[in-house]
Order: structure tokens, then sequence, then C-alpha cells
């Protein structure tokens, strides 16, 4: 696994959060958006065998299809929920022979959905795997099985049936965590005095979300300070772009407008644009190769720390 996503996260609240079997808690995830039903006939079917439940829908606003998007979102809610069943669904090999899954973590939590990746960041978030089952036994699916909605008929009854208590044993026969499938997740490249990264998920303001976290930047800086100015390579090749940003602590540490590297509320590096969006601003892509390094004139500057200008680096 990347070590991007390896270091388990928690809060106090998630940790002491479990709660009794009277309230258990459950999450929902999943590409299905909001206009089509899908999403709140999961959480009828969860409704019919665990009324008790507490169900907080994360998001079903995750791209179509985007596996490594939606484990993203999974990964950076699950420190801040309660101990429970987390249910994502984004399936593009749905009806295929791709199996069901749920996932025991060590800090006690159950991750179910598809063997495709999606459940693996947030799996080694929550202290990694300490049991897999698949998802075979027909007492805890729906009846019958469509061939295009497995988050209705497999996924949604496993993860309320945990919920209500049953074993994890009970869904299906064990399989060997390392036989799950990985997720394709960029490593960031340190090299003294640079940061090799790429774009990795753009929000809906339009802010950069790295494949490096914060650590990574400060271990490819050191002494890195806020206030301090970075030169940003954004491409490669002859179509490379430079500009600078700001390291700062929030939006409002730069002029409306301008560019700043920070630090978002999960820990991952982000480029964004003070009340702006980067990605229009710098015509920012998924994927998209992106190298910080300290900016030139930071040497030989006499500006206050803290005020940087906005003039571009030398060329």
């Amino acid at each position: 696994m990347a070590r991007t996503y390896s270091d388990t996260v928690t809060t106090p609240a998630a940790a002491g959060g479990s709660g009794s079997r009277d309230r258990p808690f459950v999450s929902l995830l999943s590409d299905f958006g909001l206009r089509d039903p899908s999403a709140g006939i999961m959480r009828a079917v969860m409704a019919g065998i665990c009324p008790s439940a507490i169900v907080v829908d994360l998001s079903h606003e995750v791209d179509k299809f985007a596996i490594r998007d939606g484990a993203l979102l999974l990964w950076s809610a699950v420190p801040f929920l309660p101990i429970g069943a987390h249910v994502a669904v984004v399936d593009p090999g749905v009806g295929t022979a791709r199996k069901g899954i749920a996932i025991q973590a060590l800090r006690g939590d159950y991750l179910i959905g598809p063997d495709n990746g999606l459940l693996m960041p947030a799996a080694a978030r929550l202290g990694g795997i300490t049991r897999a089952h698949l998802l075979e036994n027909p007492q805890y699916s729906l009846p019958e099985i469509s061939s295009s909605f497995h988050g209705r008929d497999v996924f949604a009854p496993a993860g309320a049936h945990l919920a209500a208590g049953i074993a994890i044993e009970e869904l299906g026969r064990a399989v060997d965590p390392r036989r799950l499938l990985g997720l394709e997740w960029p490593r960031p490249e340190i090299v003294p005095g640079r940061l090799r990264t790429q774009a990795i998920y753009l929000d809906t303001f339009g802010n950069v979300k790295l494949s490096a976290l914060a650590e990574d930047l400060e271990a490819a800086l050191p002494g890195l300070r806020f206030g301090e100015r970075l030169s940003i390579r954004v491409g490669e090749g002859a179509a490379a772009r430079e500009l600078t940003a700001v390291w700062a602590r929030t939006f409002g540490e730069v002029p409306e407008g301008a560019p700043l590297l920070t630090a978002d509320s999960y820990g991952r590096a982000s480029l964004a644009v003070h009340r702006g969006s980067a990605a229009a601003a710098f015509g920012l892509f998924l994927e998209a190769a992106i190298e910080v390094s300290r900016w030139p004139g930071n040497v030989r500057s006499a500006e206050a720390p803290g005020q940087p200008s906005l003039r571009p680096p030398p060329r």
C-alpha cells in the first residue's frame, strides 16, 4: 500500500463513539447521485433490517465510476466517524466476477463494498485489516440479486446486518486480506529541495488535492515556514508552466485571487486560490504532474514574512 494512506488516524469523538447496540452507526458513500432514487432505496433497505441505526450519507456525488475519488473521500471521512459499518459503492464492475467483501479494521469498524480497491485506503487508515469475508450468504442479502444494483441487493443489507450485530463470519467465507485488490495511489517523490506529486482530486471549490501529504512537503523542504513563497511547476516538458504560491495556514493569509499551497483539513497538500478556483485558474486536471520547490527569490527577498509578492519567479 502506498505510504500516503497508511497512517492510522482517529479522533477522540470517533474513538469513543461506537455507542450502544441500540443505536449502531452506518455511513453510506456512492456515485449514484441524488437525482435517481438509488441512495434513498439503500437507506430504506437498511431501515428495514436495522431500524435503530443512525445512517449518515457521506456523499453520493462521487464522479461516476471514479473508484479512486471514492476511496479518497472515504479515507478523508473515516477518522471522524463513530466506529460502525461503512458502506461504499463505486462499482463499475457490478454484475461481473468481482467479489463483494466485508472488511473488519483494527479500530473495530466494518467496511462493506466491492473488491476493487475502494475500501483499502480507509481500512489502512483505521489501523489495517484484521479479517475479511466474502458476501455470499443469501440470508444476508435481498432474495433476488440484480446484475446492476448490488448497493441495494448486497452491500446495504450486509452493512445493516453487521450494524444489527451479526458476526462478520456469517456473511461468507474468509478471504486472505493480501488477496484483496489494491488501489493505484500515486506516491509523491521526495528529493532534496523538491517534491514531485500529482493532482488526484478536484473539490467543488476548485481546490486541487495532491497525492502528497503536508508532511511530505515539509520533508522535501526542511525548515519550510508559513508565508514562504514556493515555485510550482505544472505539467511536464515544453508544455510545463510555472507559478508561485505561498505556503499558508489558511486562505485569508494571501490576497483575494492569489494562489496558495496549504494543508487541507485532512492533512493533504492542496493547491488553492483565495476565493477562486485553482483548477480553473491554472487549467489543472487529474493526474497533472506538479513539482514544488523553493522560490529562488526567497534568498534575496527583503519583503516581510507573510507579505509575499505575487510576481512570477525569474525564468
